[in-house]
């Protein structure tokens, strides 16, 4: 029984040596990678990591990691550790990416945390990314969020500055809200 103890402490640390020598190595393709591994990585050629999901004749779930057209700025041969994994509130197991996850307050609330925005510059690089793709700069729903998540969910909705009312003495920092003549 010891044997075989030490036969799976053996393999698990062989595994987890490989991943780091692979990574060292810059030898990142997102077809070679698991499903345990797949989300949140980044290709040799800086290119993101996704999990697909496809369902056989059969009616059996087979998931496989593919390359995505999606670029990482400044990021290349990068597994997402799980300490980022866990501080973002992300799931390693997510089909796919997408920006609908900004608009659940408690995904930003984590999102935002400085274990997260300020430790996993690599998962901060994607969702603002897609906020951006969305009319939203990330810092100011990070700063929103803090103060006023409904405000700062209405924006993310809205794919931009939300549009004031009719009232004339509304400042937003340098930003002053135009209002549209009304009409005689």
């Amino acid at each position: 029984m010891a044997s075989n103890f030490t036969f799976t402490t053996f393999t698990i640390f062989a595994l987890a040596f490989s991943l780091t020598l692979q990574a060292t190595l810059g030898e990142i393709e997102c077809e070679n990678l698991s499903q345990e591994t797949c989300s949140f990585a980044v290709s040799s050629a800086g290119k993101r990591c996704v999990l697909e999901k496809r369902v056989k004749r059969s009616g059996e779930e087979a998931y496989t990691c593919k390359t995505s057209e999606i670029e990482a700025e400044n990021v290349k041969d990068h597994m997402e550790t799980e300490q980022c994994i866990k501080a973002c509130g992300l799931d390693r197991k997510s089909l796919g990416i997408s920006s609908d996850s900004l608009l659940e307050s408690t995904f930003t609330h984590k999102l935002c945390s400085p274990h997260c925005y300020q430790s996993c510059p690599n998962v901060v690089d994607l969702y603002f990314n897609l906020a951006a793709g969305e009319g939203v700069f990330l810092p100011k729903l990070c700063e929103v969020q803090g103060v006023n998540a409904r405000r700062g969910m209405a924006e993310l909705r809205s794919s931009g500055i939300v549009a004031p009312g009719p009232v004339h003495s509304l400042h937003f920092g340098n930003i002053e809200p135009t209002v549209s003549p009304s009409p005689n």
